[in-house]
């Protein structure tokens, strides 16, 4: 099964993007939303977190304190890392799995960090949703009602768009200038024909 990645900055629209590529009847795999599921549903990651953070990282129902978590890593760098090397290779497994159930020409990942944590090794193209900063941020402000201070904080965490935009396969510009659908057409029409 060809795995299509796609990724770029937050407030970009990665996820208006894999919609309609989900309207076109290609399956979606939203890495962000499967990651916090895995959290509590597969058995080794769950014991990897409660080792690592705790046995308070997680409530008596099984459901993962997130709070409690956040708490430890927006705060320490190095925890965060931590984290993320335990969830990230589940994740990729997770995808994998997922992918191979799938009956469609391809199937999309959707993943913030998909160069950050290293999955764009585990998908055949990357294609980058670009949008410029200031829209960025103006999308992200009104999206998540935070401050622009609290938006350039999240940015920090990606890595550059500029970096993204040349280790990609493919751009989707969502910058208000260009209709996002028909380049999405075209992209679908090239990925069909790699066969």
């Amino acid at each position: 099964m060809r795995i299509i990645g796609i990724t770029g900055g937050i407030g970009s629209g990665k996820s208006t993007v894999a919609r309609v590529f989900q309207l076109l009847g290609i399956p979606i795999y939203s890495a962000d939303d499967a990651a916090k599921s895995i959290m509590t549903r597969d058995p080794a990651l769950v014991e990897q977190i409660k080792g690592h953070f705790g046995p308070e990282a997680y409530f008596p129902d099984g459901s993962l304190n997130r709070k409690f978590i956040a708490g430890i890593v927006f705060n320490d760098r190095a925890q965060l890392d931590t984290l993320n090397s335990f969830v990230h290779p589940a994740t990729i497994r997770d995808s994998e799995a997922w992918a191979r159930r799938q009956q469609a020409p391809y199937v999309v990942k959707e993943a913030a960090l998909m160069y950050e944590s290293e999955s764009f090794h585990h998908v055949d193209k990357v294609i980058v949703v670009y949008a410029p900063q200031a829209l960025r941020i103006q999308r992200v402000m009104q999206r998540d009602n935070v401050g622009r201070q609290d938006v350039l904080a999240r940015m920090h965490k990606q890595l550059d768009e500029q970096i993204k935009l040349k280790l990609a396969d493919y751009v989707i510009y969502n910058d208000e200038q260009q209709m996002v659908i028909p380049q999405v057409l075209a992209l679908h029409e090239r990925l069909l024909a790699l066969g």
